[in-house]
């Protein structure tokens, strides 16, 4: 399942990811500490999470399970950029993205062994 989450959304779910379970009064104070919203702001962009079925709500205490894997999102906004940016080429992208990074010998290294994996 492809899932557009919006930025606001993505900061409930990193929290969520990182987190674990949790109910929701607990994710509104992380939140607020970390970001400066309000109870009000976090129980709204929960309830749209829900309508996704990105997070399960329970009771009793409103706790926020994770419904899709970090991964899962992850996949579909590096696909939505590639499209977005570079036409759907993932060479492009590669490209700009290496050429943009001063990559140490073991960095390199690692890649290699992505790429070689992939074969």
């Amino acid at each position: 399942m492809e899932l557009k989450l919006y930025d606001s959304e993505l900061k409930v779910m990193e929290v969520v990811w990182r987190e674990g379970k949790l109910p929701a009064s607990d994710l509104a104070v992380i939140l607020n500490r970390e970001t400066g919203w309000n109870r009000n702001t976090t129980y709204t962009v929960i309830k749209k999470l829900i309508a996704k079925d990105a997070i399960e709500r329970t009771d009793p205490g409103f706790i926020c399970t994770a419904l899709i894997p970090k991964e899962q999102v992850q996949s579909y906004e590096t696909k939505e950029l590639i499209n977005k940016m570079y036409n759907g080429s993932a060479e492009m992208f590669f490209s700009a993205f290496l050429n943009e990074k001063n990559l140490s010998k073991a960095d390199i290294d690692k890649l290699k062994k992505i790429v070689e994996s992939l074969s």
